[in-house]
């Protein structure tokens, strides 16, 4: 498995469930000039996949303010996704959430990400793309294992921080904190004033 990063995300054309409940088609090309958050999530009315889906609805105002699309895809069809979203929390469903989710029942946009298992569901792939669609950020979780959301926002922070300052983000930044120079000095510096 290859990573994407640094590459151009892989573009895809899809039927999707919009927030308005529109059944539509999505075609990632059409973000170019947006920061995209895409993630994978294995199949819908399962048990760790709601619980993520749910907590990336919950922050979606905080990644438009920065932004940032949220698209999410599994292999199930769009009906599928339809029903889900239409299905109360408390049935099993995930409510109405505000962000696509995109049917990939070929398994082609699962297999292009590198995220697809032979079992023929994806892995929890999380991929970043840049305003340009080049891919500045990937995480794959195994199927049991769920993401942060936190972190995913942490990571458009990092992006944007040094797309604006050119500075590079060191271990464990958060939006606020000093950053370093990308140079011998710059790490030096930074090091010296953080040193404990």
């Amino acid at each position: 498995m290859s990573t994407l990063v640094t590459k151009e995300a892989p573009d895809f054309k899809a039927q999707a469930v919009f927030g308005n409940n529109e059944i539509k088609e999505l075609e990632l090309a059409s973000y170019k000039g947006k920061y995209v958050v895409l993630f994978f999530y294995p199949l819908d009315f399962t048990f760790v996949c709601p619980s993520e889906i749910i907590a990336f609805d919950k922050k979606l105002d905080a990644f438009k303010k920065k932004g940032v699309e949220v698209i999410g895809v599994s292999v199930d069809s769009q009906y599928t996704h339809y029903a889900w979203k239409n299905t109360k929390v408390e049935d099993g469903g995930i409510g109405n959430i505000q962000f696509p989710l995109v049917a990939d029942l070929d398994k082609k946009i699962a297999a292009d990400y590198g995220v697809l298992l032979d079992a023929g569901v994806a892995l929890r792939g999380l991929f970043l793309i840049d305003k340009e669609g080049v891919v500045r950020h990937s995480v794959i979780n195994d199927l049991p294992l769920g993401r942060n959301v936190d972190e995913a926002l942490r990571m458009v922070d990092a992006l944007q921080f040094t797309e604006e300052h050119g500075e590079v983000c060191p271990a464990n930044w958060q939006a606020g904190d000093d950053a370093m120079t990308p140079t011998a000095e710059g790490v030096a510096e930074y090091l010296a004033r953080h040193a404990k």
